[in-house]
């Protein structure tokens, strides 16, 4: 099966990055997927069609907040092609659902919003909420195994232009991957950026601004500050909690 990665980048987004996808960092890109692809194209996730994902459910136009993760989720039946999403059929109280979840849960109803009910995040992106992870694909059981293929190109590209053309955004960085990124945020005065640890069980507690304060008494607020800012600026708010 040959792949041909630009014709499923939905078109809004294929005219954003218009000029990248002319460099040649994208063409290296194309070509190391489809070689990927050939010699492991079972094991790849998240499922090829579910790629983009992340651009189809959130368009340019209604793209008001984005979340940076690493990349998809390697263990089966977990990546769908949504940072830190999970299919909904998933328990909560389940060992493979992901502790970084089980903490944005936690965080969602210290800030008031309740808990969510399952690790389904799309209706995120059907709000605004770009769920991006800064590698789109990666083999089953091996962590960060795509990292190398040039999904970075890509990303910081999107974030360039994204940033550019479309002020007062909220950009939500956990975790030192995730703020290594901040770089790449244009007119950085003109959005909102929110910085914590990543939700991770590893990382959730460490650094100054911990996702969740030891005890799990607190969190970050960046829930509530996103929403406080949309407000501030006329946008409609997101209901994290359905």
């Amino acid at each position: 099966m040959s792949v041909n990665l630009t014709e499923r980048i939905p078109n809004d987004w294929k005219f954003l990055l218009a000029d990248y996808l002319q460099d040649k960092a994208w063409f290296d890109l194309c070509e190391k997927f489809a070689s990927e692809y050939a010699l492991h194209q079972e094991s790849i996730r998240p499922n090829i069609d579910h790629l983009f994902r992340a651009l189809e459910l959130c368009s340019v136009a209604n793209t008001q907040v984005i979340i940076l993760g690493q990349d998809p989720y390697h263990s089966p039946g977990l990546a769908q092609g949504l940072a830190f999403s999970i299919p909904k059929e998933i328990p909560v109280n389940s060992k493979t659902f992901p502790s970084s979840l089980r903490n944005i849960r936690k965080a969602l109803c210290l800030e008031g919003f309740g808990l969510l009910p399952d690790g389904d995040l799309s209706h995120w992106a059907q709000q605004g909420v770009l769920l991006l992870n800064t590698a789109l694909s990666v083999r089953l059981g091996q962590a960060c195994s795509h990292t190398q293929l040039g999904w970075a190109t890509l990303i910081q590209a999107l974030i360039r232009q994204l940033s550019k053309s479309k002020p007062n955004l909220v950009w939500l960085l956990w975790g030192a991957h995730a703020q290594s990124n901040r770089q790449f945020i244009q007119n950085q005065a003109l959005h909102c950026i929110l910085e914590a640890s990543h939700p991770s069980g590893l990382s959730v507690y460490k650094t100054q601004s911990p996702f969740l304060t030891p005890g799990d008494r607190g969190s970050c607020a960046c829930f509530q500050k996103t929403n406080e800012w949309l407000e501030k600026h006329q946008k409609k708010p997101i209901s994290w909690v359905f």
